[in-house]
């Protein structure tokens, strides 16, 4: 029997010449996924730092080549690490612990959303996954607005990168984070909540369970994490009070 597999491929991440990071990665969004590791990894605050970006084939994959303005290139260098990772691994070739766990900026408290918004957003996220339907191989995130209407689904062989190309679409569309919440298809380990909360988004669902560390993050920094959403049922981690009608913890 013939079936359907996803393309995988190295894309490296380059600042103003040098490397930053090399994922695995599906070769798709790959304007948005270069923006969006940027802005999650800290190393912009705004599109607008980016002077230019080119995507380049190159023999093995791609190279994805971020120019930034010379002060902010100078910066970049103070506090530049090489990163290089198998699939969507979000923190391997952190130099410390610290680089490890980054301070989380605690979020605001905007969101207010109905049960049945979660629902519809994984539903629609489930519904948008083209790739996942034909190869059953991949990972997906999704924006929803706060009525649960999904604006963008990315698809990736790694959940990490899916998350980025998302970061990326909402910043390239002028679009906030906490004008929404993420749904994912994969289990939460604490770098999809660094993720998400450097994205400023207020609450993430996903359709498994948490880590441990995840679970103290999320915690640290306000975020409503919603997991092992299955059908109309789902189970609430931290902050409930984003989700009307939910009782406290």
């Amino acid at each position: 029997m013939e079936r359907a597999v996803p393309a995988e491929s190295a894309v490296a991440i380059s600042v103003n010449g040098s490397t930053h990071a090399v994922m695995m990665a599906t070769p798709a969004d790959l304007r948005e996924f270069a923006f969006g590791l940027a802005l999650n990894e800290r190393i912009i605050s705004r599109i607008e730092d980016v002077e230019s970006l080119d995507i380049e084939p190159v023999e093995g994959g791609y190279d994805c080549r971020l120019w930034l303005a010379p002060a902010l290139a100078a910066r970049y260098v103070a506090r530049r690490r090489l990163m290089t990772g198998p699939v969507g691994c979000g923190l391997c070739g952190a130099e410390s612990l610290e680089q490890a766990r980054p301070e989380l900026v605690p979020l605001a408290d905007r969101l207010r959303i109905e049960p049945a918004a979660i629902v519809r957003a994984m539903a629609q996220m489930s519904a948008g996954q083209v790739l996942g339907a034909r190869t059953r191989a991949v990972h997906a995130a999704a924006f929803a607005n706060a009525e649960g209407e999904v604006q963008v689904v990315r698809e990736d062989v790694g959940r990490h990168n899916a998350l980025d190309k998302v970061a990326g679409w909402l910043a390239l569309e002028g679009r906030r984070a906490d004008d929404g919440f993420l749904v994912m298809t994969s289990r939460v380990s604490v770098e999809l909540i660094q993720k998400a909360v450097a994205m400023r988004c207020e609450l993430l669902a996903a359709v498994s369970a948490p880590t441990e560390l995840a679970l103290q993050s999320a915690t640290e920094a306000g975020l409503t994490l919603v997991v092992v959403v299955r059908g109309e049922t789902f189970e609430i981690a931290t902050r409930p009070e984003r989700i009307a009608g939910a009782p406290s913890l």
